[in-house]
């Protein structure tokens, strides 16, 4: 062989070479973004020093933004010296979940590369169901996070879904269509388990949620696939797992709606916090009773409730009656078509 096929064979070799890694590299972290970078920044917001202690990133529920956290959470965040970003997803969190979910996977990423190592996430509603797709169909995430609260999530959909879009002739909005019990799309993220190793699971709920339904208390020490159902609980998981409802702690006197949870219970809250401070996911026998006595918690004025409660379910409304509208849920990824 001449010197000069020798050099010509040995390029091809090395760009073959460099090419498989880039695929590589490419293929652990997921398929491709298709939402435009500068969107995925400006979406982002960010308070505090995300290296100084481990941030949290707060994502907003179905018809809501960041807002919802304005007079609640990133109050008390704020006040404890814990700093947090906060992620708006299109449409008020209406349209493709899908491409709501390329959001938080960019928010991970960027997120964690300013904090220097893991973050948490902490949603409401869709808010705490949408990171689990991230983590599901964009691997790199996984080592970028260590505890997952969810609040309320729609981890197996809601039955007010199909009522929603069940109107002739109007339809209703993507990231509704995909909470259907039925959808695609959470039969795509539930196949194959419901949690990635190495992230730490907890899931607040209330047995009196009118938007995740139905959501019935599972009692302690027996399987959330069990009797009665509960729409929020994760299957799986062993012990980096907790469900924990909020009427099971505190009793069925406990009344907190879908809303209520997100923003302004104490109890969730207390069971949030206890996630976050402590290694593995919340554990009730941690949660002292006291709190159960507590009507608001930290970073939410008495004085304003009312007004700020008022204002965070009109606004829902008004997102939910204003679309966008689509006459059937949106089509699979590619990358995500084989999941389910």
């Amino acid at each position: 062989m001449n010197l000069a096929r020798r050099i010509g064979l040995f390029l091809v070799v090395l760009l073959l070479g460099i090419g498989a890694a880039s695929g590589s590299a490419a293929a652990n972290d997921g398929p491709a973004l298709s939402v435009p970078a500068d969107a995925l920044r400006q979406s982002l917001a960010c308070h505090g020093d995300l290296a100084a202690r481990q941030p949290v990133l707060l994502i907003p529920g179905t018809t809501l933004t960041p807002a919802e956290f304005d007079w609640n959470y990133a109050r008390a965040f704020t006040a404890t010296g814990r700093p947090f970003c906060s992620v708006t997803l299109p449409q008020n969190a209406l349209g493709d979940l899908q491409v709501a979910a390329e959001y938080v996977v960019s928010a991970i990423r960027t997120m964690s590369e300013r904090a220097g190592g893991k973050i948490d996430l902490l949603g409401h509603s869709q808010g705490g169901m949408i990171g689990r797709w991230a983590l599901k169909f964009f691997p790199d995430t996984r080592g970028k996070v260590d505890d997952y609260v969810a609040l309320a999530p729609s981890t197996r959909g809601t039955v007010d879904a199909p009522l929603v879009c069940a109107v002739p002739a109007v339809g209703c909005a993507p990231a509704i269509w995909q909470q259907a019990p039925r959808s695609r799309f959470l039969a795509a993220l539930n196949a194959g388990g419901e949690t990635v190793p190495g992230v730490d699971y907890t899931v607040a709920y209330t047995i009196y949620d009118e938007i995740v339904v139905p959501n019935l208390a599972v009692p302690r020490g027996v399987p959330v696939d069990a009797t009665p159902p509960a729409n929020s609980p994760i299957r799986g998981g062993g012990d980096r797992v907790s469900n924990i409802s909020l009427q099971g702690l505190c009793g069925v006197t406990r009344v907190v709606d879908h809303f209520g949870i997100g923003t302004s219970d104490a109890v969730a809250y207390a069971i949030a916090v206890d996630a976050l401070d402590h290694d593995g996911p919340a554990q009730a026998d941690r949660i002292g009773r006291g709190v159960c006595l507590r009507p608001f918690q930290p970073g939410v004025n008495p004085v304003t409730f009312p007004l700020d409660f008022a204002g965070l379910v009109a606004s829902a409304g008004t997102a939910l009656a204003t679309g966008p509208f689509v006459p059937r849920e949106p089509a699979l990824a590619p990358y995500a078509q084989g999941a389910g």
